[in-house]
């Protein structure tokens, strides 16, 4: 193992060990956070002036500071010079991989135990949650099988710091279809997978069932990949197959997110049922029509698309040109605001740097967003794509208190995502800086 690796992630271990405990549990007390402005995913505009009251972990009020009666004994925390948003959500990350110009997709699952990604995925969780990360739809543990079930379990226990997880397990994918193998290695060997391989009808249900079983919230499939000549991207599943798929997890009450890159791999997956299109770079409007009519939500994970042009295709931000596959993915993205898809905040994290989720919202303002509607992307829009509206996703009185505050207002500049201040989920502060009592 490459010793910066080694390095960095014992450091980064000792530093989840050392978070404080009481971060762990919600509060039990009421804290008032007081400010600059409230940005609660109910407009577009901030509210100068607004407090925000917290009482065993939800919010209780929202509103005009002097309009807000906090208990004599609250805890008040100044936050001078930011903007309060609800906690933000990605909703396609994958926690148990690092960056591809670090180690290759390959080489993480080939060569990286289990034990030792797991541990990985523990720190990237704690450095998503500091970022304003509060919750994520991680769609796959690329070959480190139901591991997300115990990350998962680990963070609603208290024992490590991150975000609510939704967590789909290993993926479907059709056999031979999906990576490492068995293109480019020997025939002869027997190699783990990215992913939960099924050809037929039959073993699509069985692994539906059984990674539902071990506890996944959503399911994942891929409907296509780059199998076709020359490497093109082409179909996998067949029609029957996905449909399969998709009336087991519904049958079961899980929605179902799909892998989709091409034109037809999008529209399969939308007419076989699914509740979510990640990627779909190659989809034409007459596509996105159909999932708009399907009420199918979209991600369009721009920042992968970046960041693997950066490592693979020379691409140099704010220098270069944007690679064909960039404009793609932007023409898609463009396409899709057009006819008016839902559009959800899904970066792919884990391509890049976890913790440095804030580039998608950003990477959608540069695409034609407004930065208000790239907040609602990864706030309340995001919320109601997870089926969670009623529980996070706004600030607003009876939601959980999942909150971050950034220096300045993303709701007018979406970069200031960079720079979070003050975090809360579920009433516990991650994050604060120096408060007054």
């Amino acid at each position: 193992m490459p010793q910066r690796w080694m390095t960095r992630l014992f450091a980064a271990v000792l530093a989840v060990a050392a978070l404080p405990a009481p971060a762990a549990a919600p509060s039990r007390g009421d804290v008032l956070l007081l400010p600059d402005r409230v940005w609660t995913a109910e407009g577009d505009a901030a509210h100068t002036g607004w407090a925000v009251l917290v009482h065993d972990g939800a919010i209780a009020a929202a509103g005009p500071a002097a309009g807000i009666q906090a208990p004599a004994d609250a805890r008040r925390i100044e936050l001078p010079g930011t903007t309060l948003v609800p906690g933000l959500i990605d909703l396609h990350s994958h926690v148990f991989l690092h960056p591809y110009n670090e180690t290759l997709w390959n080489d993480q699952v080939l060569k990286e135990p289990q034990d030792y990604r797991t541990l990985e995925a523990a720190v990237h969780a704690r450095d998503t949650l500091m970022a304003g990360f509060t919750a994520l739809r991680d769609l796959g543990t690329e070959g480190a099988g139901y591991a997300d079930v115990s990350v998962k379990r680990a963070i609603d226990e208290g024992m490590i710091p991150g975000p609510r997880l939704f967590i789909a397990t290993r993926a479907i994918v059709a056999s031979a279809s999906y990576g490492p193998a068995p293109r480019g290695f020997r025939p002869d060997l027997d190699l783990p997978g990215g992913a939960q391989e099924v050809s037929g009808a039959d073993e699509a249900i069985r692994a539906v069932r059984e990674q539902a079983n071990r506890g996944a919230d959503w399911i994942k499939l891929y409907a296509d990949y780059r199998v076709g000549p020359g490497g093109s991207t082409v179909p996998t599943l067949s029609a029957a197959e996905m449909k399969a798929i998709v009336d087991t997890a519904h049958l079961s009450g899980r929605p179902v997110a799909a892998h989709a890159a091409s034109d037809e791999g999008v529209r399969m997956a939308v007419e076989a049922g699914v509740d979510s299109i990640e990627h779909g770079y190659g989809a034409s409007e007459a596509t996105f029509r159909l999932m708009k009519q399907h009420g199918v939500a979209y991600q369009p994970t721009l920042t992968a698309v970046a960041s693997t042009a950066e490592y693979f295709e020379h691409y140099v931000p704010g220098k270069s040109e944007p690679t064909e596959r960039m404009k793609e993915a932007e023409r898609a993205f463009r396409t899709a605001m057009k006819v008016g898809v839902t559009i959800g905040n899904g970066s792919d994290v884990g391509v890049f740097s976890h913790g440095a989720n804030w580039r998608e919202p950003d990477a959608m303002v540069r695409a034609g967003m407004s930065p208000a509607q790239a907040l609602h992307a990864a706030t309340d829009v995001a919320a109601r794509i997870l089926r969670q509206q009623d529980r996070f996703g706004r600030i607003a009185p009876g939601l959980r208190a999942d909150l971050a505050a950034f220096a300045g207002d993303p709701s007018r500049h979406i970069d200031d995502l960079q720079h979070p201040v003050f975090v809360m989920k579920d009433g516990a502060i991650y994050r604060s800086p120096e408060s007054k009592p």
